[in-house]
């Protein structure tokens, strides 16, 4: 059953306010209005939102919890994909245990790195990896780089990056034409070094 407009508006804005002390929703709470339409518009169930809301205040309470906002989530599905940077070895390892312990997710994409202050600095000293404004400005690209192309819907996808140039879609393609399409255009931005796929194929 097929929810309404306001009814999914209503959810993810909730979703949102609630999540807002950890950055998990930053990107959500940045792209505003937009973001609230698109994911009205989705074609998913009422339900199904509401499952991957509730995980990700989960996901958000372990932070909150652990007194850190150093990871970031996107879900499709109750399938979750983490990043992250932590420089704290005993927050990372309880990090890590809290999220596993979150009930309903089906899938886990663990991509939280742990690195100490000075190596963080050093490597975006020499250029390595980004500091998080320009993580942002990164993956905000990315994301106009679907919207932008022609036969992507680009409402049914999700797109995160990492301070290692490394860019996540999730989210589901409507054939795979239309995926193969997606991850090109997601590679094609400066800086790209890679593009893990985990969104799902299904008209």
């Amino acid at each position: 059953m097929r929810c309404s407009v306001f009814a999914v508006l209503a959810i993810a804005f909730s979703a949102t306010v609630t999540a807002m002390p950890a950055s998990a929703q930053l990107s959500d709470i940045l792209l505003g209005p937009k973001t609230l339409i698109d994911r009205a518009i989705e074609a998913r169930s009422s339900s199904d939102l509401a499952r991957d809301n509730a995980i990700v205040i989960d996901v958000n309470k372990v932070m909150t919890d652990l007194g850190t906002i150093k990871a970031s989530t996107q879900i499709y599905e109750q399938r979750l994909l983490i990043t992250g940077l932590f420089a704290e070895g005993e927050t990372y390892r309880k990090f890590e245990k809290g999220v596993r312990a979150v009930e309903g997710v089906k899938k886990l994409y663990w991509h939280v790195t742990y690195m100490t202050d000075k190596a963080k600095d050093e490597a975006i000293a020499a250029g390595h990896m980004m500091d998080w404004k320009d993580v942002l400005a990164f993956e905000t690209k990315a994301m106009a780089r679907l919207i932008g192309t022609a036969g992507i819907a680009d409402v049914n996808f999700r797109v995160t990056g990492d301070p290692f140039g490394n860019l996540y879609l999730m989210g589901r393609a409507r054939s795979r034409e239309e995926l193969k399409k997606a991850i090109s255009k997601l590679g094609e931005g400066d800086g790209v070094k890679k593009v893990y796929n985990y969104a799902l194929v299904r008209p």
